[in-house]
């Protein structure tokens, strides 16, 4: 069952289910055992953990398109080798994940394939590297008809200009509606279930001032002993968004747009 899945000893920092839900935002999703999910930007694994001995243990299936191992990010490449150390070496618990990769002009799965796809605090990722339309673009291909999609993300205010490349981590709901629904996906409901009204958004080094991360100092540049990192505890996790869409199931009523191609 689901709840088995989730009190798994194998999970990655359970603590946070606090700020994340995962038990209400995967039911709002739609997730069942048996079904076909696609996890974007899985990164080391937070949901994997979930989701992979869940459907395995249903006949499910779960692919993960993930950061391509020739990017050259540092970064990048450190997150998709702890990934791989994590879930390809017991595929007795978390079975045969299937891997996909962020690449230009390969698809995240097979067309018309997917049940659910789900992108978790992911989409300033995928702005900054200036590939989101593409991204939601692929997903919709990958959507079966009346597949969903779930979004997770940090919720900037609704007010102002949106950051294209959205460098505070904070994007509007707003502006990830428009990108699902240009890709031809269809709004279906929102929660709250991960809102945290104590956010202000407003903090030195973007969302990754607040926990989990809790920056000290400017990206690249050494930890600062002094900063005061309190305040920050006290607010917790960001405020995040909760959204789910849907792939037509009349396909002649979806848009389907030019071929998703992913820069390199």
């Amino acid at each position: 069952s689901l709840a088995w899945a989730l009190a798994g000893e194998w999970r990655i920092e359970p603590d946070r289910d606090t700020w994340r839900h995962p038990l209400q935002t995967l039911l709002f999703w739609g997730i069942e055992g048996n079904i076909t999910v696609l996890e974007v930007l899985p990164g080391r694994g937070w949901y994997t953990a979930i989701l992979a001995p869940y459907l395995a243990a249903n006949d499910g299936r779960l692919i993960c398109a993930g950061f391509d191992p020739r990017s050259p990010s540092l970064a990048q490449r450190e997150t998709l080798a702890a990934w791989e150390a994590r879930f390809q070496r017991d595929t007795e618990l978390f079975g045969e994940i299937e891997r996909t990769v962020l690449r230009s002009g390969a698809p995240l799965a097979p067309p018309n394939s997917v049940d659910l796809a789900i992108l978790a605090n992911n989409v300033h990722t995928l702005m900054a590297e200036g590939i989101a339309e593409a991204v939601f673009r692929a997903i919709a291909a990958a959507l079966k008809p009346g597949g969903s999609l779930g979004i997770e993300q940090h919720r900037a205010a609704s007010t102002g200009l949106q950051d294209p490349l959205a460098g505070s981590g904070y994007v509007q709901e707003a502006y990830v509606k428009a990108l699902a629904q240009e890709a031809g996906l269809e709004f279906v409901a929102a929660s709250d279930v991960n809102a945290n009204p104590r956010d202000t958004r407003d903090h030195p080094f973007g969302v990754w001032t607040l926990p989990p991360t809790l920056r000290t100092a400017p990206l690249g540049r050494p930890d600062d002993p002094n900063f005061n990192t309190a305040p920050f505890v006290a607010i917790g996790e960001s405020d995040r968004m909760t959204l789910k869409f849907r792939k037509s199931s009349n396909p002649a009523a979806t848009a389907p747009g030019e071929p998703a191609e992913l820069r390199p």
